[in-house]
């Protein structure tokens, strides 16, 4: 089963949701603005991505402007400010038991779909 970190709001997390379904795949949606995951959440993903975690940050929000743009943090402190504020995690993210991927552009999720049988 696939589980995506989704944003309702977002086209690009809408159109990866629609490719997931179109493959008819089982998909658990955890909508991360209402309910944020964990720190252990976040550095699975991060280990799973084989990336850290400034990488995951959406730079374009006014929030990582305004409060971290070219500041110099560890891996932990970037997961702990994703924690306390989700906006700031890259969307859409979709994972498998070993692996995930960034939903960006919405094509990049084919390489996690079962091919129809």
């Amino acid at each position: 089963m696939l589980k995506i970190y989704h944003n309702p709001r977002c086209s690009k997390s809408r159109q990866t949701l629609d490719l997931i379904k179109e493959a008819a795949q089982e998909v658990e949606v955890i909508e991360y603005l209402k309910n944020p995951p964990t720190a252990a959440d976040l550095k699975d993903v991060l280990n799973k991505l084989g990336i850290p975690a400034e990488q995951l940050l959406r730079k374009g929000e006014p929030l990582y402007k305004d409060n971290h743009k070219g500041k110099s943090r560890s891996d932990d402190e970037w997961v702990q400010i994703m924690v306390e504020n989700p906006v700031l995690i890259e969307r859409p993210i979709v994972m498998t038991e070993t692996k995930a991927i960034l939903g960006r552009p919405p094509e990049n999720v084919m390489s996690l779909l079962k091919p129809r049988t």
